[in-house]
């Protein structure tokens, strides 16, 4: 549900509404959060809630720190694991210098940027993440001891999996939040778990992924765990993704599926550094069905790019290469932004790789372009790409490459 500024206010007014969290992403993703008394609602509503730029890596320096935050009210969600005497709200928030203007620096600007540009385009992109993540044991002082929650496989069940309730809990936190879970299993790693969602426009996508690591990461510490978000926790073991889905649709009734993808695959290599955004990402690729090469297949998950055997609507492109410190924001505005490049150009993908990369001969390798090997390399193609450069503010390039 689509929420007013009226229906804010009624409901804060109706559901003993406390705090109301304004929440906003740095440009890594992050999620920030003030939180304001619903007497100030009003306020927030018409003249924003002052933050200081140059305390958030990116944003800015002290000599121009002042920005503001207005909420988006179609993003009213309650927190359910907090109190339901004096609860508490949470909406994401647009950001803007003093004068009105759009600021730059603001991910979720950059993403609604790009959604109007494809539907200017009589393009609609939707995006569904399947998210991994690992759960361990903590410390006396609460934080992570590098002890999985458990030494389950792929799928297995209690009482193996041990973070069977976890997860149930998790998902009915993100249902009563309006984000409705497709599926969720542990995964192959010891602690390693997985949750999938149905697909939504790019918008909410994004919100809804930066949502689901703040839920999991409460649900754990409720349980005495920490949740692990690190593309490769453990060595030896499976990485953590965040396998992102794509649909293209064409207002025209248009079939640009093929294009969309060649586009992906044109522009990968410029924009794996916001996909896999830290050192530790490339540990991850190459292994335990995370791709190294540029290649796509049908059904194949050794793949860069695989299309799942679906049809119709459920016809999707799978992108396998991103993990969950990926700016989702930055991510899906640069993904939709190649795809619309390749619809542009008319570009056709290359053939189809049905081989198991993992086991090919070094002769069938041979020729197949590869994912930069490591975050410097992916930095460079991206500081060298003008594609990157007419979507990416400059100081958002700068932010990443001295992260």
């Amino acid at each position: 549900m689509k929420y007013t500024v009226q229906d804010v206010k009624d409901y804060i007014e109706q559901e003993d509404v406390s705090f109301i969290r304004l929440a906003f992403c740095d440009v890594f993703g992050k999620q920030k959060n003030v939180s304001i008394m619903a007497t100030e609602l009003d306020r927030a509503f018409e003249s924003g809630i002052a933050i200081d730029a140059s305390a958030v890596e990116g944003f800015g320096s002290e000599e121009k720190s002042d920005i503001l935050i207005f909420p988006d009210s179609s993003t009213l969600s309650v927190l359910p694991w907090r109190p339901s005497q004096g609860r508490v709200v949470r909406m994401y928030c647009d950001i803007k210098y003093p004068d009105g203007s759009d600021f730059e620096m603001d991910c979720r600007h950059i993403l609604k940027e790009a959604v109007r540009d494809a539907a200017l385009k009589g393009i609609n992109v939707s995006f569904g993440a399947e998210h991994e993540f690992y759960l361990f044991r903590t410390d006396e002082e609460g934080y992570s001891n590098g002890i999985p929650h458990d030494r389950a496989g792929y799928m297995d069940i209690s009482p193996d999996d041990r973070g069977v309730n976890v997860r149930r809990e998790i998902c009915l936190a993100l249902s009563e939040m309006g984000i409705l879970p497709e599926s969720s299993h542990h995964e192959e790693g010891p602690g390693q778990h997985e949750i999938d969602f149905k697909y939504s426009d790019a918008l909410e996508a994004a919100d809804n992924s930066v949502t689901f690591k703040s839920v999991v990461s409460a649900i754990a510490e409720q349980h005495g765990l920490w949740a692990d978000f690190s593309p490769k926790p453990l060595p030896g073991y499976s990485g953590s993704g965040l396998h992102i889905n794509m649909a293209p649709h064409s207002a025209q009734g248009r079939d640009y599926f093929d294009s969309f993808m060649a586009g992906v695959l044109a522009h990968i290599a410029e924009i794996t550094a916001f996909l896999n955004p830290v050192p530790e990402s490339y540990a991850r690729l190459g292994e335990f069905k995370a791709p190294r090469y540029i290649t796509w297949s049908k059904e194949n998950r050794s793949q860069l790019i695989r299309i799942p055997a679906a049809s119709g609507e459920y016809r999707r492109i799978e992108l396998r290469s991103p993990d969950s410190e990926a700016n989702p924001y930055i991510a899906y505005a640069l993904l939709i932004y190649a795809g619309l490049d390749g619809i542009e150009r008319g570009l056709v993908p290359p053939d189809p790789t049905d081989i198991n990369l993992y086991k090919a001969k070094e002769d069938e390798l041979r020729g197949i372009e590869m994912l930069p090997r490591s975050f410097n390399e992916a930095m460079e193609a991206a500081e060298n790409s003008g594609f990157v450069r007419s979507i990416l503010p400059e100081r958002v390039i700068t932010t990443y490459s001295h992260r």
